[in-house]
């Protein structure tokens, strides 16, 4: 008995009680109501819930009353911030500054009221994720202030109370606390291994009018509504569907991962509006699920992807005017910038079209038969040997395409003469319409594969600090996980321009090279002295590390501490490599050989190398990257376009490289830019699935610019384009907390930090998303590429 009590409070704690959460489709006007019997306590209350938006950019109502003039409302505001209003005659009235528009995993969000609080700035108070919410508006309410909440009036979830501001998405976990202000730590917690915030049981009294919407209980479209919490305030359910099909809105999609007798529990994949190329009239609706009207040859794609197992899914036909393309596209392949996006006209894209053929590398042949208005479409990708086959009401219609191999995602596209075709999407969050082939699974986070890297603050840290003059330590903790760096890369924030120092556990500490500069290595005897157990220790140094009043950020990589010979080059070289990580540091003595070979220790082919000459004079910094040209390269400390290594005057890196080693090319005389007689550097990176991305996209010059599948949260970000001028970009989530990061710095320049006009990318749960028009970033045919590291993999990631 008391090991079955301690599994099943064990079962409790991973969240395996949050079983269902409900869909709110604006489309259908879905909402719930009821209007309390008695009144409760109007001064302090709690609400908690979890969130997984659809539609973006509209009001979306969460919680409210609305008696005309009068109003409480809990809300998502048209620009994306979340804001709690009371009117009540002293309106009180706060946003936050962050915006929330990641559509790809959920939310947790609390409003807290406590009028009787002495304190103003603490009677409202938004919390998302666990975190207190900066307000970029505060007009708090006076003291001992009555709201409307707790009256006898109508209160609505998901509408404004006279209808209109209908929420879109899905809603699980909803707490109301009457009488009580309470903070997240009530409903969530971190969870020790990934470091990511997770729903709790809440454990406490509800008060009067307190309720718990779990959404379990589906009998009947009325019991979804059951209050759980053992007061009875049970609410009515008006507008929702469990019918089964299409409008079935009883949904598996939930904010934690575990396994059952069915599809498993977790976030599920849904149709992705932030990366999709639709116009106004193709939207993406119902929580992500439909496209009502595609159109124009507009398509796009989904937020999960996979580069291995089984996986199964469905499209249901709502309306065909001219062709349908469903299919998948590698997760590299952005819709952005093609008029019309045709899925299937490139090698890495694979369609079953609605007149029967099959289509790849824009090459059209005779598959199967052709489907319409009510058919359903089974999409079975198996990724252990490389085929898809597609269903068409459950009849096999044989292997499309083989020989499939690398990391895709759902997609899907109508023809440039189609005016009215529509579908409807079935990732496994409500039931499938027909049984999937035996081993084949839906997609949602709990079926991914285990990354290697489940919580990237183990080997990847951004960290923030305000300068004092003082020999001092710094820790890299996040939720009190941290490490040891041998990669640190010091920036002065404000005031003034400061040059970048890079420290590594190689070279040793006090020794740094600037990223902006072609300076050789410095030794400066108390800036960085230590590199220690969770973090690293600076000295008095007031030029570059650590001046007083001056903020700093530290970005810093785990490599494998003390360095050892590596012979698998022609130049033996000493190498600190994690294979875990892809992160390598290698010094070597050049030789002037321009067939020499370096070994990197890293056991796969890096995607990005940087190579710095530390002594004898001045040199540049030089930059091979996966998504460059056949030995082409960049220069760091400069804002160049890619040059081929020729073109530059004493030659450069040869690309690509080994598993093993990397090489050189030779230039117009010979390869002493990073093969001279003395001193080197490289910093070598390979991709980990989970936890670094290195790639390139296609600006298309919009602040609706394209999406960036990564597989996980960014930490770190760093962007350069390619085919013309144009300065490295840093950007990371320790200095910019939330969905949109709107403070960069240029590793190719000393300047302060900058707060360009509007946010220009917005990190995601599963990668990034450019939201400016600026050239540096996206502009309209430009060629750009990135490198980024993980705060957590997509499987365990929260909304930003």
């Amino acid at each position: 008995m008391f090991s079955s009590m301690l599994s099943l409070l064990g079962s409790l704690r991973r969240g395996n009680f949050v079983q269902r959460s409900l869909r709110f489709r604006s489309s259908a006007s879905a909402y719930l109501s009821r209007t309390p019997s008695v009144a409760g306590n109007r001064r302090v209350w709690t609400w908690s819930g979890w969130v997984k938006r659809g539609s973006l950019s509209s009001f979306q109502q969460l919680f409210s009353y609305f008696g005309g003039t009068t109003y409480d409302q809990f809300r998502f505001d048209s620009d994306d911030t979340l804001q709690l209003t009371l009117n009540n005659g002293n309106s009180a009235n706060t946003k936050t500054s962050a915006v929330f528009r990641d559509p790809s995993a959920w939310y947790h969000i609390v409003a807290l009221c406590d009028t009787t609080n002495a304190t103003a700035n603490d009677r409202l108070q938004l919390w998302v994720n666990g975190v207190r919410q900066s307000l970029g508006t505060n007009t708090q309410p006076t003291q001992n202030y009555d709201t409307y909440v707790n009256t006898t009036n109508a209160f609505n979830i998901g509408r404004l109370g006279s209808g209109g501001s209908h929420f879109d998405g899905y809603l699980t976990e909803v707490n109301f606390i009457d009488g009580q202000a309470l903070t997240p730590s009530s409903f969530g917690q971190i969870e020790s291994t990934t470091g990511v915030w997770s729903p709790k049981q809440y454990a406490g009294s509800y008060g009067t009018n307190g309720f718990y919407l779990k959404f379990g209980n589906t009998s009947s479209v009325a019991a979804l509504g059951t209050d759980s919490s053992g007061n009875n305030n049970t609410w009515t359910v008006n507008n929702v569907s469990l019918t089964a099909g299409a409008t079935y809105d009883s949904m598996i999609d939930v904010p934690v991962n575990y396994s059952d007798s069915g599809n498993g529990r977790g976030n599920y994949c849904t149709l992705n509006p932030v990366s999709s190329w639709n116009d106004a009239n193709s939207a993406i609706t119902n929580a992500n699920l439909s496209v009502p009207v595609l159109q124009n040859g507009r398509g796009g794609n989904a937020t999960l992807s996979v580069s291995s197992g089984n996986w199964y899914w469905e499209y249901t036909v709502t309306a065909i005017s001219g062709g349908l393309n469903f299919g998948i596209c590698a997760s590299s392949t952005y819709p952005f910038g093609l008029n019309p996006f045709q899925l299937g006209v490139r090698s890495n894209e694979y369609a079953y079209r609605s007149g029967g053929n099959k289509l790849n590398n824009n090459s059209a042949t005779a598959y199967g038969a052709s489907y319409t208005t009510g058919d359903v479409i089974g999409v079975a990708l198996d990724l252990t040997n490389g085929t898809l086959t597609f269903y068409k009401n459950n009849i096999n219609q044989g292997t499309a395409f083989s020989g499939i191999a690398g990391e895709f995602c759902p997609a899907y596209s109508c023809d440039l003469l189609a005016s009215a075709s529509g579908f409807v999407a079935n990732f496994g969050q409500r039931p499938f319409t027909y049984t999937p082939p035996a081993g084949f699974r839906a997609l949602n986070t709990n079926n991914l594969p285990t990354p290697s890297i489940v919580n990237g603050a183990n080997f990847m840290a951004a960290t923030t600090y305000t300068g004092n003059a003082a020999a001092r330590s710094l820790s890299n903790a996040v939720n009190n996980v941290s490490f040891q760096p041998d990669l640190v890369w010091i920036k002065s924030r404000t005031p003034g321009a400061t040059n970048h120092a890079l420290f590594d556990s190689s070279r040793g500490v006090t020794k740094y090279l600037s990223s902006n500069t072609t300076t050789a290595e410095t030794t400066l005897a108390q800036s960085l002295t230590a590199l220690n157990a969770d973090g690293f220790s600076l000295g008095t140094d007031t030029t570059l590390v650590n001046a007083s009043a001056n903020s700093y950020v530290a970005w810093q990589w785990k490599a494998g501490g003390a360095a050892v010979s590596n012979t698998q080059g022609t130049i033996t070289s000493q190498v600190s490599a994690n294979t875990t990580t892809g992160f390598s540091i290698v010094t070597y003595t050049g030789n002037q050989n321009a067939s020499a070979t370096v070994g990197h220790g890293l056991g796969s082919v890096p995607k990005l190398i940087i190579v710095k000459q530390r002594g004898g004079g001045t040199k540049n910094w030089y930059v091979a990257h996966s998504s460059l040209s056949t030995n082409n390269q960049l220069v760091l400390n400069s804002s160049t376009n890619a040059l081929p290594s020729s073109g530059y005057t004493d030659g450069g890196l040869a690309s690509p490289n080994s598993s093993s080693t990397f090489s050189f090319i030779n230039g117009l005389s010979s390869v002493d830019n990073v093969n001279n007689a003395t001193t080197y550097v490289a910093y070598c990176f390979a991709e980990i699935a989970g936890f670094s991305k290195f790639g390139s996209y296609t600006g298309n010059g919009s602040a609706d610019g394209p999406f960036v599948f990564c597989g996980f949260r960014p930490r770190f970000v760093m962007i350069k384009r390619t085919d013309s001028t144009g300065n490295w970009i840093l950007l990371d989530t320790a200095r910019s907390t939330f969905n949109a990061v709107d403070i960069n710095l240029f590793a190719d320049l000393s300047n302060a930090e900058a707060n360009p006009a509007g946010a220009p990318i917005d990190t995601l749960s599963n990668g990034f998303k450019m939201r400016t028009s600026g050239l540096g970033y996206n502009a309209s045919g430009g060629t750009f590429i990135f490198a980024a590291f993980a705060e957590v993999p997509s499987k365990y990631a929260l909304a930003r």
